[in-house]
């Protein structure tokens, strides 16, 4: 899928290297791939961040791409409620987990795409409220 990158946020992504806005845009494509529906949540705060959720809503978030000054992350709000048989998921936070992603090599791992299958899925059955938003990308940069 080809959605365009908000203004808001490729204003500050412009200034990144060439190699990570490529990979950004890469990683961000194959996550609107496995899940088109996804509403994308724009943050600028330690780091500029794209938040992909099942509703318009953080709490409903199933990954995100953090994109920090020289790497970035497949994020997974909820990580550690996931099953990651292939223990891919790095971190020691109380829910979040990531994926380091270095290369597009990284991206032709089928367990990622699992990964974020699963994340979808178990959203999905815990959502607590109607969605209503689908396919929107809102920037909640200042």
């Amino acid at each position: 899928m080809n959605r365009e990158i908000h203004p808001d946020f490729f204003n500050l992504l412009k200034y990144k290297e060439l190699g990570l806005i490529e990979l950004y845009t890469n990683l961000r494509s194959y996550i609107f791939d496995i899940y088109p529906e996804s509403n994308e949540l724009l943050y600028h705060t330690h780091a500029l961040t794209s938040v992909f959720s099942i509703s318009e809503k953080l709490s409903n978030a199933f990954c995100m791409i953090p994109i920090y000054k020289s790497h970035l992350n497949l994020g997974f709000n909820k990580g550690t409620l996931l099953n990651d048989p292939h223990k891919l998921l790095k971190g020691t936070g109380k829910l979040i987990r990531h994926v380091p992603i270095i290369s597009m090599e990284d991206l032709k791992n089928s367990n990622i795409a699992e990964l974020i299958k699963k994340a979808v899925e178990f959203e999905l059955e815990n959502m607590e409220y109607p969605i209503l938003k689908v396919g929107k990308t809102i920037s909640k940069i200042i």
